[in-house]
């Protein structure tokens, strides 16, 4: 079956999602970081509440961008982001009442954990965006030690972040997210660095919360979770633009797409004499033998 081809977001995917109530409206946006080599180029999307979104694309395609413009830390030279029907701006964010309310709804973890963590402790680190919220201390502790329970790291409390294994980094960016109590999850290359255990721990964690009403938008190159992790998916390729989107099944299924936006390779065969090739993904490993 082959996937839904978009420059953007065209008149049918807008019908599909017209009548959600929507977190987030992405219209034509452009983004570069040193006014020359685009790293965005006209990218349109819509994310409905409650949905599980992925955002497919080979490495520089333009996917981390775009999350770290979703929560308000860059903003398009030109285009306009929508967030909970008000405008996601610099000047809107310097809306105190409206800056809390969307730093408390929308919580971000960065691919690299080694970015996101900076204090002594791991405890610290889950209390950091608490405290900034301005409620009382038996209430930041309770938010701590309920995230350090759902995340099952009580026992690395007072380990230092950065002593911590990888998948143990992750789950303690999860824990500091979590602590927020955010509706929405944006999370860029959250399966990097983990082990398999670890990463079927973390679709179980996207699944219970969505099942509890939150909204991910996962950006990834890793095919073998966005079968479990996402609905709908908006493929990016090397123009930094949406070449594709619809629904995750009918994505998954498009191998002349996924081939030519590099998230699958060309394995190479020889019987005899004969050499041939045949698109291979990771999301694919049981599909045959070699």
């Amino acid at each position: 079956m082959s996937a839904v081809l978009t420059p953007g977001l065209g008149g049918t995917a807008q019908a599909q999602v017209a009548n959600r109530l929507l977190v987030f409206r992405v219209d034509d946006i452009h983004f570069s970081y040193d006014g020359r080599q685009p790293a965005l180029a006209g990218v349109s999307i819509e994310v409905g509440q409650g949905e599980k979104i992925a955002i497919l694309g080979s490495n520089g395609s333009g996917k981390s961008t775009l999350l770290k413009i979703l929560d308000g830390l860059y903003f398009p030279q030109s285009g306009s982001v929508m967030a909970f029907d008000r405008s996601l701006t610099e000047a809107a964010l310097h809306d105190d009442a409206f800056a809390f309310d969307f730093r408390r709804r929308v919580g971000l973890t960065f691919q690299d954990t080694d970015v996101q963590l900076f204090s002594p402790t791991v405890y610290e680190e889950v209390a950091f965006g608490p405290l900034q919220l301005d409620i009382g201390q038996d209430e930041v502790k309770e938010r701590v030690a309920a995230a350090l329970a759902r995340l099952r790291i009580e026992h690395l409390a007072e380990r230092a972040p950065h002593r911590l294994s990888g998948g143990e980094k992750r789950r303690v960016a999860l824990a500091s997210v979590l602590a927020l109590g955010p509706s929405v999850w944006l999370l860029d290359e959250p399966t990097t660095g983990l082990d398999p255990r670890s990463q079927s721990w973390l679709v179980d964690f996207v699944l219970g919360r969505s099942e509890a009403g939150d909204t991910f938008v996962t950006s990834t190159h890793d095919l073998g979770i966005v079968g479990e992790i996402a609905d709908r998916v908006y493929v990016f390729d090397e123009t930094h633009q949406v070449v594709a989107s619809g629904p995750t099944d009918d994505i998954l299924g498009d191998e002349e797409l996924l081939l030519r936006c590099n998230l699958i390779h060309a394995h190479r065969h020889r019987h005899g004499a004969v050499e041939h090739s045949h698109p291979h993904g990771n999301y694919r490993h049981a599909d045959h033998d070699h």
